[in-house]
């Protein structure tokens, strides 16, 4: 069973077992069912799903790695428990109040949480058993072959990568540190009849004519051909820019962003509504955080900078201040873990990241949006164009306040942290959406709830 149709099994396997959990609950307490189709079951499951989505409940990876998935659940089921009970006093809603106060509710998220658990433990035996007998074909070595070989390793530890080379000279690194190079592509004829569940191909790759005949019977017998590109795009989320060729973006779909002025006109009309809304909703932190700032340290409330904004354009963003006056008079620094710099208040300040909240102005201005690549210096970026190919296509869109690369990748400081995010910030761009951009917004208020801001 592959993993995203996993994923789809355990979301399936929410929805019918809280429905059916809930409606048990009501004919126990009052002998009849409350209704499969009734608003107020299916606006508790929405609820239900989108706090499980948050609690990274449909993460096969993670259930393969064991990282807490059914404490993660009972967790969520208490949240939505919680929330219900909330709602159901503060505007005493009639269908709420019945459930929660006649013993339903509780006991039937009682009984669902049992039946998510099992339903996880299910789902860590069949990721699992697809993690052992999965295995993939790699055609062809260059420089990124070794990175590409790391990756599989971490996401399918217990699977199985074969590389044959498509030339005499290897990689000097790839030669002495690869455990998975096991012969040139002249031995492909050897390796066709072995039952892959996936072939890889490098963009350099040359291949022969009865090669090209060798990878169409692949493809015939059901075995998917992925370019490299294409498998990182699918399976982990990113584009690679050390395997990005002209050829390839002039010819690949997507980029709907770049190319379609209806999706870029949307995007910002919904930026400008939700931006005035936040900043409206949200005035009072930004009260508070304004008069902790000031009493923590000397200096300015808000702190601005110039950025490269949408085709380069520089900009002037605005943050609250969470670093000591001149913190930065020594020149610009990239900002680092447990800085020095940080004062205690921009420490909460960044962990919450309540310190990017002032670029909902930037937003209302048309130089941002709420979800895009992050905007970086002008000093920073003609040092990371200059060693990064394709580096400044990230900015074909406009940046924002938060992105794929923010809520994927950890915090780093390097060239090759740069390297890494704009891999994020490309899939991103060429696969932009309402519904990634919904995926994005649920995302980070994660990263927010669980204090990963960075």
């Amino acid at each position: 069973m592959k993993i995203r149709r996993l994923a789809i099994f355990l979301l399936l396997g929410d929805l019918l077992g809280l429905l059916f959990c809930l409606n048990l609950a009501y004919l126990l307490k009052f002998g009849q069912i409350y209704g499969f189709f009734s608003t107020t079951l299916l606006m508790i499951t929405v609820l239900t799903i989108v706090v499980l989505y948050i609690g990274d409940a449909y993460r096969p990876d993670l259930q393969v790695a064991g990282f807490g998935a059914p404490a993660r659940t009972l967790i969520s089921c208490g949240v939505v428990g919680l929330a219900i009970a909330v709602l159901g006093y503060l505007f005493q809603a009639p269908s709420l109040t019945q459930l929660l106060w006649r013993g339903v509710l509780l006991p039937g998220l009682g009984i669902f949480s049992s039946w998510a658990v099992l339903l996880r433990l299910l789902a860590t035996k069949l990721a699992r058993s697809h993690a052992k007998q999965s295995s993939c074909l790699l055609l062809g070595t260059d420089n990124g072959t070794l990175g590409f070989e790391q990756e599989f390793t971490m996401w399918n530890p217990q699977g199985r990568l074969v590389i044959l080379a498509d030339a005499p000279t290897i990689p000097p690194d790839l030669a002495e540190h690869s455990e998975s190079l096991s012969g040139s592509i002249k031995d492909l004829s050897f390796w066709s009849s072995h039952p892959w569940s996936g072939v890889i191909v490098t963009p350099h790759l040359k291949l022969t004519n009865q090669e090209t005949q060798r990878l169409m019977q692949f493809r015939f017998r059901g075995i998917p051909v992925y370019h490299i590109l294409n498998f990182y795009e699918t399976y982990w989320g990113k584009i690679p820019s050390n395997f990005l060729k002209d050829n390839w973006l002039a010819i690949e779909n997507g980029f709907g962003l770049v190319s379609n002025r209806i999706n870029f006109k949307l995007k910002r009309l919904s930026d400008f509504l939700i931006a005035a809304f936040l900043l409206l909703l949200l005035s009072p932190i930004l009260v508070i955080t304004a008069l902790a700032i000031k009493l923590d340290s000397s200096g300015p409330i808000f702190y601005s900078q110039l950025r490269n904004g949408h085709n380069k354009i520089l900009f002037r963003v605005y943050k609250f201040r969470s670093m000591y006056q001149d913190a930065e008079n020594q020149g610009a620094q990239w900002a680092q873990q447990r800085d020095p710099r940080i004062t205690r208040v921009g420490f909460w300040l960044r962990l919450m990241r309540i310190d990017e909240l002032p670029q909902l102005w930037n937003v209302l201005k048309g130089e941002m949006s709420l979800i895009g690549p992050r905007p970086e210096r002008p000093e920073f970026d003609i040092k990371l164009a200059a060693r990064i190919p394709y580096y400044n296509l990230r900015y074909l869109v406009k940046p924002g306040i938060t992105g794929w690369a923010q809520v994927l990748y950890p915090y780093g400081a390097s060239v090759e942290d740069a390297r890494e995010k704009l891999s994020y910030d490309l899939y991103y761009i060429k696969n932009y959406s309402i519904g990634l951009d919904l995926k994005i917004l649920l995302k980070t208020i994660r990263v927010v709830l669980l204090g990963k801001g960075r």
